[in-house]
């Protein structure tokens, strides 16, 4: 009696419990390449439900793969064919059909099925995109550091900046806990650029951002909100210890240095000093610190002003 892929695997449907909860997409196939179980991976994947391929083989108009010159594998280079032909697993990366009429790029791997004495009968191929998920994720990770860093410093942008400070004000409403802010400038920055050029003012800009950034507590945030002006939003401040924190971070930005064209290159910043109240908006933090800044500005610069 000739052994068939369905009296082999009699019970097949107890098996989709299992496949079903792949992330990959599964099918079994007979000699013929006639489909007899397609999980929900495959449907994810292929946008063919089970009832749609169930039955067919997998060369009737449905997953059409193709290699990258185009080539239809189906007719030509198969891999479940090749590998109920030799015996042997493979793998392969082609483009599979998907019911949207789009080529989704997969990787395959084949297993050839036998029975006890060692004849094929048929095949289950296991599939996914080409792109593992985890690149997926390193991809999408990096297009979060794209929209929410600065790309010079590697610092908190605008919008990273602002989206912190409203959750700052959120918490400060709920538990009734103020923060503190801090909002930069460069004293004469236009200078240095008119000076040494703007390579050399991206250079300052860096300087400073890593001064802010590594002298500050853990749990401080240091943003560029653009040009040469930076912020730092402080938790867990105390009101005395603002102006001391404030004053070391402008003392450290001074006595930070660059060399260019055998020149040493240093500059100061001016700092306006806040702690929030209550009923405190964006808007109206951001106007205090920067009006403050404008006073140090005037007072001679470099200088941190408190209010």
């Amino acid at each position: 009696m000739e052994t068939t892929f369905e009296a082999m695997l009699p019970n097949i449907s107890q098996l989709s419990a299992l496949f079903d909860n792949m992330y990959e997409g599964v099918y079994f196939v007979d000699t013929n390449r006639k489909i007899l179980f397609w999980s929900k991976g495959a449907e994810r994947i292929s946008g063919y439900s089970s009832g749609e391929v169930k039955g067919f083989h997998c060369f009737d108009n449905i997953l059409m793969h193709t290699d990258n010159a185009g080539k239809n594998l189906c007719y030509d280079g198969c891999p479940l064919l090749g590998a109920m032909k030799d015996g042997k697993e493979c793998e392969a990366r082609v483009y599979m059909h998907h019911r949207n009429g789009s080529r989704v790029p997969i990787r395959v791997h084949v297993l050839p099925v036998k029975n006890e004495k060692g004849e094929v009968f048929g095949a289950f191929e296991l599939f996914t995109e080409s792109l593992p998920q985890s690149d997926m994720a390193e991809r999408l990770l990096q297009l979060q550091k794209e929209a929410l860093l600065d790309s010079l410093t590697e610092l908190g942008n605008r919008r990273y900046f602002e989206a912190n400070l409203f959750g700052r004000l959120k918490q400060q409403e709920r538990y009734k806990i103020p923060f503190g802010m801090l909002f930069l400038d460069i004293d004469k920055f236009k200078s240095v650029n008119d000076t040494y050029g703007h390579p050399v003012g991206d250079r300052v800009l860096v300087m400073i951002a890593r001064t802010l950034q590594n002298n500050v507590r853990p749990f401080d945030l240091v943003s560029r909100l653009g040009g040469e002006e930076f912020t730092v939003l402080m938790d867990k401040i105390e009101p005395g210890h603002l102006l001391e924190r404030a004053d070391k971070l402008r003392l450290l930005v001074e006595k930070s240095e660059i060399f260019a064209d055998g020149k040493k290159i240093n500059v100061t910043v001016s700092v306006g000093a806040t702690l929030s109240v209550p009923h405190d908006t964006a808007a109206s933090i951001m106007k205090r610190a920067d009006s403050l800044m404008y006073e140090a500005k005037k007072g001679g610069r470099n200088k941190v002003v408190v209010g």
